[in-house]
């Protein structure tokens, strides 16, 4: 089981009018991983990912910007993004970084600040898209993993929407679930259509 970070969310609707809940790790490294490196991580913590048919070659590309990852056949996968500082995303990356950042220059205390320092200073954000309404147990299980992949292999800060930013030992250090500020939160990115 991944670290034990809830993902109970204010949820925002998607095209289907199913709610969505919106999980990030602001990462610092420069790049992210190649899937390849993801789904062995996943694989080595007893979880079988669900992969769409992709060429192979893709599966070591560095430069990818949305998967598609499943847990449970009869479930809804979850969508995974590569919000980047330049290219594909890059003004959704702008629009979150500095819409949280602002939100956590208001409180004022030094765990925010760290919090926001690394939001700053942040290259890539992975973030995670679930369905609530079809997400169960083994699903938030599923999605932990990955989001504790993205923290310890980028150097990265777990934020869930509704909640707020969390410790690498997956404490909460700062507590958004009450803060009204969220309408820059509802990222505008879209899976690609095939």
């Amino acid at each position: 089981m991944g670290k034990e970070i809830p993902v109970f969310s204010v949820t925002k609707t998607n095209e289907e009018g199913e709610q969505v809940i919106y999980c990030r790790v602001f990462c610092q490294r420069e790049e992210p991983p190649p899937l390849r490196l993801l789904l062995d991580f996943l694989k080595s913590k007893s979880q079988v990912p669900l992969v769409p048919k992709m060429d192979p070659e893709a599966l070591d590309d560095w430069s990818w910007a949305h998967v598609t990852l499943g847990y449970h056949r009869e479930r809804k996968p979850i969508q995974i993004f590569c919000v980047r500082n330049q290219g594909t995303y890059q003004d959704v990356f702008e629009q979150e970084q500095a819409g949280f950042s602002g939100q956590l220059s208001a409180f004022g205390d030094q765990e925010a600040e760290l919090c926001r320092e690394f939001v700053v200073r942040a290259k890539f954000i992975l973030t995670a898209r679930l369905i609530k309404n079809d997400i169960t147990d083994e699903g938030y299980d599923f999605n932990g993993w990955i989001l504790e992949f993205f923290q310890e292999n980028c150097t990265g800060l777990v934020q869930i929407d509704g909640q707020g930013f969390f410790s690498p030992k997956g404490e909460m250090v700062v507590d958004m679930q009450n803060d009204p500020e969220e309408d820059f939160r509802k990222p505008q990115i879209q899976p690609a259509q095939s």
